[in-house]
């Protein structure tokens, strides 16, 4: 299954990136190769100061070894080795009308010393951070996420659409980081699903993510913006950073097994501002905004 999945998410990133490119039209995304002292590696590709792209990045890695300390009291288990698949994206578009979009599909597997293997899971999902909300555009986004998980079960949608609404909260704020999408993690073998099925589900998901965002991206790239919008979207920025920063398990999990840190951060804004005990005004689009973050919704 490992051998398998590393090989989607390798293809899966090919596909990604060059549709990405082919919408921006001007930069293209720069590969670097790395390998983990312990154990594995990644393929990393960034793009920066596009037409359309501000700045993303979309990243492979697959990890293995030793579980440190720190992970294993995480996790409850002792002596336990490891292996870590999966893909990883956020993009940030240079327009404050485009939304940031994130997504991350991974693969685990953890072994007793023997190289038994003793549990195993997918995780994963895709979520959007509009700076200016079109409520078209987030119908857009969960409409895709929510025929994804249909075709596998009924409940999948409610499910962890409702766990990503969790996931992605920012509780020093209270309010959520964007108006959500798909959160799903610890997905394991049960009764009526097997790993292969998991394995379609998530496929399914990932092959789902230009769909869910692309058309988003080509119909607000071509709005124009002012230069207090270009702030606002900073100001929301640095919610983002603060999310990645204090709250992410992804982030946690990376700095914990020694991950590469220039692929850990990635994820971090090139402009973001902290402005002190900033309001927007009333009635404006960006209190709007703000107001839909305060609860979570239905959009589908």
């Amino acid at each position: 299954m490992k051998d398998k999945f590393y090989q989607y998410i390798q293809t899966l990133q090919d596909t990604i990136t060059s549709k990405l490119e082919e919408v921006d039209g001007e930069a293209k995304f720069r590969e670097d190769i790395w390998k983990r002292p312990e154990g594995g590696g990644g393929r990393s590709r960034v793009i920066e100061n596009g037409a359309v792209f501000e700045k993303g990045g979309v990243n492979i890695s697959a990890v293995h070894g030793e579980l440190p300390k720190s992970m294993q009291t995480y996790f409850g288990v002792e002596d336990a080795d490891f292996f870590a698949c999966g893909l990883s994206l956020v993009i940030h578009p240079k327009s404050p009308m485009v939304p940031t979009v994130h997504a991350n599909w991974r693969y685990f597997e953890m072994y007793d010393k023997e190289g038994n293997i003793v549990d195993q899971w997918f995780g994963g999902g895709q979520d959007l951070t509009p700076y200016y909300l079109f409520d078209e555009d987030a119908v857009h986004f969960h409409s895709v996420c929510k025929r994804a998980c249909d075709a596998h079960h009924p409940e999948f949608y409610p499910t962890y659409k409702k766990k990503c609404d969790e996931y992605f909260w920012n509780n020093h704020r209270n309010e959520a980081r964007g108006v959500g999408g798909l959160f799903f993690d610890y997905c394991k073998a049960t009764g009526d699903m097997g790993m292969q099925d998991w394995y379609n589900f998530v496929t399914e998901v990932g092959n789902s993510f230009l769909e869910a965002y692309i058309p988003i991206v080509i119909k607000r790239s071509a709005i124009g913006f002012t230069t207090l919008q270009r702030d606002w979207q900073e100001i929301r920025r640095g919610r983002y950073v603060e999310f990645n920063l204090v709250h992410d398990k992804g982030t946690l999990f990376g700095l914990k097994t020694n991950g590469r840190i220039e692929s850990i951060l990635m994820s971090l804004p090139p402009h973001v501002q902290w402005r002190y005990d900033h309001h927007p005004k009333k009635g404006s689009e960006e209190e709007r905004l703000l107001a839909t973050l305060k609860m979570p919704k239905e959009w589908v």
